[in-house]
Parts: structure tokens; sequence; C-alpha cells
């Protein structure tokens, strides 16, 4: 198996790697969701999925390590059922799904989120309770979008930031969920023929990368006090939301 030997790539896969290893430790938030756009600088964006998740799993694993299963167990109860139907949904529908009006579409709800949290003040408000029905609408609409698009943080991130939990209970239960959502999307990536000899070999040499940053991104949630890591997270995920947006946008209209 012979590895991907352009310069121009491993310029882009590079950094893209470390933002989605930051994300993957626990930091960052939605900065996994950065993995696929920069890599399509220089490769077709199918390929950069079929690179990418072989990478994804090797981090959760990482990650799960790390965090040994610190985590919000209720949060979890409530959306990973919901999120494996959402992926059940996304297979079923690959065929018939526009994926630029997902893009746009979770990019707009990704800015009303952010600008609701800062119009109403909401880190000064007392921390939410859990909802099935918001956990069951999230979940679903973030394991549809984590299969479609990669696009799974923000609907993720829309149940959970009102939770205000401690950064490590928020980043550990991220860590279990994505690491689960990514494990089911194994079988129909592979079966849509995303794993070949190029693609794994090259995801093989970009690990070391991903070992670093997972680390990385694990070390910086233990340091980083909750205020700041909250204002980091909505931060990420405004700027992702006018990236979506934009991309979406100009996809629809072309």
């Amino acid at each position: 198996m012979t590895p991907i030997t352009d310069i121009w790539f491993y310029a882009a896969a590079i950094p893209a790697i470390f933002f989605v290893g930051l994300s993957k430790g626990g930091f960052g938030g939605t900065f996994a969701m950065l993995g696929v756009p920069i890599m399509s600088l220089a490769i077709p964006p199918i390929q950069a999925a079929g690179i990418l998740l072989p990478i994804l799993i090797v981090m959760d694993v990482i990650a799960l390590l790390a965090y040994r299963g610190r985590a919000d167990w209720r949060s979890l109860a409530i959306l990973m059922p919901a999120a494996v139907a959402g992926i059940s949904i996304g297979w079923a529908t690959a065929a018939y799904v526009n994926d630029a009006f997902v893009i746009f579409l979770i990019g707009i709800m990704s800015l009303a989120f952010v600008a609701d949290y800062i119009f109403k003040q909401r880190k000064n408000d007392a921390a939410k309770s859990h909802s099935v029905a918001k956990g069951t609408f999230w979940g679903t609409v973030a394991g549809f979008t984590s299969f479609i698009s990669h696009t799974g943080g923000p609907p993720f991130q829309m149940y959970m930031l009102p939770l205000r939990l401690a950064p490590v209970l928020f980043a550990g239960t991220g860590v279990i969920f994505f690491a689960t959502v990514n494990a089911i999307k194994l079988v129909p990536y592979f079966l849509l023929g995303q794993f070949d000899a190029t693609n794994l070999s090259t995801s093989v040499a970009l690990f070391p990368v991903a070992l670093v940053a997972t680390l990385v991104g694990v070390w910086l949630v233990r340091i980083v006090k909750a205020d700041t890591f909250y204002s980091v997270i909505y931060i990420v995920m405004g700027l992702i939301g006018v990236k979506l947006t934009y991309d979406g946008l100009i996809a629809l209209l072309a």
C-alpha cells in the first residue's frame, strides 16, 4: 500500500488532523468539523472523508483511554439511541439527500444558537435540566448529519451546552458519543467503498499527528477554567456556523 506523496496534501492534512485531534481530546468542540474542508483543499471531499474516518477511530480510542468513562451518562442514555436512528436515516436516504442543504441548515442553526446565547447572556443562567424530547431530537439530528456530512458537533452541543456540565464531563460525554457514532459509521462507509489501499495507508501515515493532537486536547481541557472553556466552545461554534452557512449557500446557488 502506497500513501499519498503530494507535499501539498500534507500541508493541508497535518493542520486539519491537528484541529480534529484537539476536538477529539475534548477541547474546541466543533474543531473536528474543520478536518474534511481543510483536507479538501488538496483532495476530493469524499477521499478526505475516507482518509479521516480511520484516524477519527484512533483518536477516539486515545480519548476514551484518557477520560476513562468520565461522562454524563444520563445525556448519553438520551442521545445515543436517537443518534443510531439518525445514522440509519442517513444511510437509508444517502442517495436522495442534498448535502449542501444539510450543511446550510446546520450552519443556520449553529448561528441562531450562538446568537441566542449572546443576547440572552445564557452563560449567566442556571444550568438546564435534561429533556428526553430535546435530547431525542438533537441526538437524531447529530447522528444524521454526522453520517451525511461529518457535522454532528453543533446538534450535539445544542443539547449539551445548556446543561453547563464541568468541562471534563462535557468533554468525556462528547468523546464517548462520537466514538460510538464513528464506530457505527464504519460499516456503511466500508460498503460505500471509502477504504481503499491508498486512503488507508495515508491514514496510517497521519496517525502520529492524531496522537499528539488528541493528547494536547485532553491536557487543555484539564487546565482551562470552565468559563474560558465554554467561551471557546461558543466562539468556535459561531465560526463554524458562519463557514457552514457560507459553504452550503454557495453550493445551493451553484
